[in-house]
């Protein structure tokens, strides 16, 4: 069954508002074993509405639009419904009572205008709306099935989570289909496609994806089949494939951060981490502590952006910086051993860097960054040259920090 996700406003078209509603819903389509071919987004325009879901439901089998459905003016999806489908709106007193119930709960009058939502496409299914006065709509003829739901990002997910996803599973139009992503970092795309390619094998109804981003490159793997035992059996022999060649880039699956896979390592072996940042200004220490159960292994940061913080706080001496100036190898060490002395902590991570748009020299271009680790094991100090953007720049160094450790606690060289 092939697929298409229309998202209807001029806060979509114009950039104003990011289209995620488009992205949850493929994401649960997936889920009952339905993919994705087109994406759609227009405007609040019957016209050109009326456009859009004529040639989608050309070209799709299933139709799921998303926006328009409220009671102002700039809510014309039901105008375009009608049209398209050449029904009459009437009025539905079970709809109306439903929502003035909600109303009332809230102890607020309902308006007047939200009676319009009532007028629904005469002969359609309605998924509830738990939240809103908006109704999911479903129209199923001609081997098509078109479904229509509010813009309003928590409305729209319960309605697809408990009425939509369920609903087309009970219609048995997908297949068998599973999705794996293995999490990498501290590897670039191309180097791991050339570890990856030479020997790979995809089978037929198997495909790997690169999906590169700050924090590393994620891999994908999508398998479909006649049965579920035949997808996990292809993603079982690509995953064991995928492990074999870059396993020691490998750090999760699924939803697994980087942070929280550094953290199980810090509880397992009863070790103590404390970071001491320049560059990253607590973006390293926000990582750590976004993973549940932080403060049993995380002891403390310091942000010792000013060189005198670096001196008077962490130790570090003032010929290193005179010498080698802040964005250092030494200073790095420095800092990363002054944190540990600092907290009594097992390990110590550093940042120090020049993360941009200005500061870099000739011989320490913006992106220059070094990542030290300090533990009872000794020293290790990694330098890196990443890019020219700040946020990219500061994204990339707190991760590098937590492979360093991720590394360090495995023996990983």
């Amino acid at each position: 069954m092939d697929v298409e996700i229309i998202t209807i406003g001029d806060e979509i078209i114009s950039g104003h508002v990011v289209d995620s509603n488009a992205s949850f819903i493929a994401q649960q389509l997936e889920t009952a074993g339905l993919t994705v071919k087109y994406r759609s987004s227009v405007g609040d325009s019957v016209e050109q509405i009326e456009e859009v879901f004529r040639l989608a439901l050309k070209r799709a089998s299933l139709v799921i639009c998303t926006g328009g459905l409220g009671p102002t003016d700039d809510d014309v999806t039901k105008k375009a419904i009608v049209k398209v489908f050449k029904r009459n709106l009437i009025y539905h007193e079970d709809v109306l009572d439903d929502i003035r119930k909600r109303f009332e709960k809230r102890g607020v009058e309902m308006p007047g205008i939200n009676q319009n939502q009532a007028l629904l496409p005469q002969g359609a299914r309605f998924f509830p709306n738990k939240f809103g006065s908006a109704v999911g709509i479903c129209i199923a003829e001609e081997g098509k099935i078109f479904i229509a739901l509010p813009g309003v990002p928590f409305e729209m997910k319960q309605i697809v989570t408990d009425s939509v996803v369920p609903y087309l599973r009970s219609l048995k139009t997908g297949q068998a289909l599973k999705v794996v992503t293995l999490r990498t970092t501290g590897v670039i795309e191309s180097k791991l496609a050339e570890l990856i390619k030479p020997n790979l094998k995809l089978p037929s109804g198997v495909k790997l994806a690169y999906l590169p981003s700050a924090s590393g490159v994620t891999l994908r793997i999508t398998a479909t089949g006649s049965d579920e035992g035949e997808v996990e059996n292809k993603v079982r022999d690509l995953t064991r494939y995928l492990e074999s060649v870059a396993g020691s880039y490998i750090y999760g699956r699924n939803s697994d951060s980087l942070e929280s896979v550094v953290g199980q390592l810090l509880k397992d072996n009863d070790k103590t981490l404390a970071v001491a940042e320049s560059c990253t200004g607590g973006q390293l220490g926000m990582l750590i502590t976004s993973a549940a159960g932080a403060s049993s292994y995380f002891l403390g940061g310091l942000i010792a952006y000013a060189n005198e913080i670096k001196i008077d706080k962490l130790g570090v001496a003032s010929e290193i910086i005179e010498q080698h100036g802040a964005v250092s190898e030494q200073c790095a060490e420095a800092m990363a051993v002054g944190c540990r002395n600092l907290f009594g902590a097992d390990y110590a991570l550093s940042i120090t860097g020049t993360a941009g748009p200005e500061g870099g020299t000739d011989s320490k271009p913006v992106g220059t960054t070094f990542v030290a680790l300090a533990s009872v094991h000794g020293n290790r100090i990694y330098e890196y040259h990443f890019a020219s953007t700040r946020e990219f720049n500061r994204t990339r160094a707190a991760h590098a920090a937590l492979e360093l450790l991720r590394r360090d606690i495995l023996d990983i060289t």
